[in-house]
């Protein structure tokens, strides 16, 4: 069955699908990010400094995250994708919980990488999923709307957990949004029906071996080269996203309340105008040249690097506030693009493991070496720069946004001849 039959057929149509697939990525990135707000308050008490911070944001979450996500994206080119996500929402929502109960830094250390293990299974199953009920002229338009839960829970997350700690305590913040995706997971089981795949083993034939499909993206220099060149970026916009908090209260003096709303409203408006410009441009400049999934992001990347030099170097929180928002939005670009190819480079059938060997290049990268990267880079700078060392880190790690596009624009010039039709 199409995609576009599947769709029709289950859940109610493939929109109630992706709005429900949405939510639950939308929680996701909340309880993934929750804890850049919450780190300030979190450090006071548990006397973390920047790279205990840095490693607890990146390397505690990212380490099983990234090579989980394999194993579980395997089990979801074979089993139901829907009870996959179920559970791993159910899972990763119950450690966010564990996290308002810890009391030093290895307990909340173990907790996060607790929240991996659970969002390992959460992305993958969701990607083979919509290119099931997508068509191809549509995907990566859908592939963005999915992405749209990155701001819209990044900003969730910021707003209802600063707003939490400055109120009533940081530990309250974890609980109470634990408990929401616990609820949430039964919701999704039973709304979310599993589509017939559109791909070979819905006819009876086997799903493709586990090594079949990585020598497969062995032989795709375009994989390698959106893998690493996403990744790249990743450090910069996962390190960003992750300290700009600290930015704003030690460069700027916000308050923990003042910072959260201006955050939560930077992530959420640039957000949805990057991820809907991505998926838009790609999507009618790729029916014409398939090189436009990646030359599409590489040129804003170059873009992204050049604006947020300006905003670095804001002295106001207004000033902040408008000279972050084009960056944040370019930054995220790449989103809707580089992942609808991804489903394009192989099978139906090895979708799911295909994404997931995508996002355990993209993650432990991006986030593992991301986060900490900057909070390193940041104790570093500080005997020459004191508070002001994270606006420091910021621009010297800005050059892996040209890097970054420079192995996407290599990977536009590759893309045609790896591009499998459907």
């Amino acid at each position: 069955m199409t995609g576009t039959g599947a769709g029709e057929r289950f859940a109610g149509g493939r929109w109630l699908m992706l709005f429900m697939l949405l939510v639950v990525y939308a929680v996701n990135f909340l309880d993934r990010q929750i804890l850049s707000i919450l780190k300030e308050p979190i450090a006071a008490e548990l006397g973390l400094d920047d790279e205990q911070l840095g490693l607890m944001g990146g390397l505690a979450f990212a380490l099983l995250y990234t090579t989980l996500a394999v194993p579980a994206g395997w089990l979801a080119d074979r089993t139901s994708r829907v009870w996959i996500i179920t559970g791993a929402l159910a899972l990763w929502s119950g450690f966010t919980a564990l996290c308002g109960l810890a009391t030093n830094f290895w307990q909340l250390f173990a907790a996060r990488m607790g929240v991996g293990v659970g969002e390992a299974g959460g992305v993958a199953p969701a990607y083979s999923l919509i290119a099931d009920y997508f068509p191809p002229p549509l995907r990566a338009s859908a592939m963005a709307i999915f992405s749209f839960g990155i701001p819209v829970g990044s900003a969730c997350g910021v707003l209802a957990g600063g707003l939490l700690a400055a109120h009533i305590d940081w530990r309250w913040a974890f609980l109470a949004m634990g408990a929401g995706g616990v609820l949430l997971a039964p919701v999704f089981r039973l709304v979310v029906k599993e589509p017939v795949r559109a791909r070979p083993d819905a006819v009876g034939q086997p799903a493709m071996r586990f090594s079949a499909v990585i020598q497969l993206a062995a032989s795709k220099p375009s994989f390698w080269l959106m893998s690493l060149g996403t990744a790249c970026a990743s450090m910069v916009g996962y390190g960003i996203m992750y300290w700009m908090p600290t930015f704003l209260a030690r460069s700027l003096g916000m308050d923990l309340v003042s910072r959260s709303w201006l955050f939560a409203g930077l992530l959420l408006i640039s957000g949805i105008i990057g991820m809907s410009l991505g998926g838009f441009l790609a999507d009618r400049l790729g029916a014409r040249h398939k090189g436009a999934y990646a030359l599409v992001p590489a040129l804003a990347f170059l873009a992204s690097a050049a604006l947020y030099l300006l905003g670095v170097m804001a002295q106001t929180p207004l000033q902040a506030f408008l000279l972050f928002l084009a960056p944040q939005a370019l930054g995220l670009v790449w989103l809707g693009p580089v992942v609808a190819a991804v489903q394009h480079l192989g099978p139906a059938a090895s979708r799911s493991l295909m994404s997931s060997l995508f996002l355990l290049v993209n993650n432990l990268i991006g986030i593992a070496l991301g986060t900490y990267a900057f909070g390193k880079l940041s104790e570093i700078l500080k005997p020459h720069y004191g508070a002001e060392s994270i606006r420091y880190a910021f621009l010297y790690a800005l050059s892996f946004y040209v890097l970054a596009a420079v192995l996407l624009i290599l990977a536009a010039r590759r893309l045609k001849k790896d591009w499998v039709e459907e």
